[in-house]
């Protein structure tokens, strides 16, 4: 289990990508996850890290799914 929290800023970005129905669906997963972990201290499985890997390298990508992404990633287990 990880000690790593999902910041507010994060998980407001993570809501907003969400809610948004243009948002891909690596953005989605990622996002998810960065949501599932706000004061829970879970961790980022294999699935949702490399949808967040996709996501972060997209030049495609808002700012808001990259926050959630990065956030998502950065709460992966080695």
């Amino acid at each position: 289990m990880s000690d790593k929290k999902t910041s507010k800023t994060a998980a407001s970005s993570a809501s907003e990508v969400m809610r948004d129905g243009r948002t891909a669906k690596d953005s989605k997963t990622s996002a998810g996850s960065a949501l599932s972990q706000v004061n829970k201290g879970r961790s980022t499985s294999d699935d949702a890290a490399h949808s967040a890997s996709e996501t972060l390298q997209s030049d495609d990508t808002g700012a808001k799914s990259k926050t959630a992404a990065g956030s998502a990633l950065s709460q992966k287990e080695n």
